[in-house]
């Protein structure tokens, strides 16, 4: 693996913010009930329990629900299907993915937690 600089960091780290916000004013023009919000918006984060089994485990359950895929697959099914709890599910989930990424928690590689795509966390 090889570290990324750090003013590459800090542009994902801000595109992560970007991604945050938007989600949150996309969610807020849409009156969307903001208790399912703050109920959900930590769920992604019950994954980090795979790594009581292993390292990879950890990362790969991490990792399926810390990347934009299964967001925007849950708003597509959402606008497709014209779902309302779809669409707020996948932007709560859209704007935890983007919280993640503005503190510098990237997708995880297989050996630990603190390695990441943006690079070791912590020292």
């Amino acid at each position: 693996m090889t570290e990324i600089s750090s003013n590459i960091k800090w542009i994902l780290r801000l595109e992560g913010a970007a991604v945050l916000l938007l989600s949150c004013l996309v969610y807020f023009k849409l009156s969307a009930d903001w208790l399912l919000f703050m109920w959900l918006f930590l769920i992604p984060d019950f994954t980090l329990l795979g790594y009581l089994i292993s390292n990879k485990t950890g990362a790969v359950l991490y990792n399926l629900t810390h990347s934009l895929l299964g967001p925007a697959i849950c708003l597509a099914i959402g606008l497709i299907f014209n779902n309302e709890i779809s669409i707020s599910i996948g932007l709560i989930w859209t704007a935890h993915v983007g919280f993640d990424r503005a503190l510098g928690y990237g997708l995880k590689y297989t050996n630990g937690f603190r390695y990441t795509h943006l690079g070791k966390i912590g020292r």
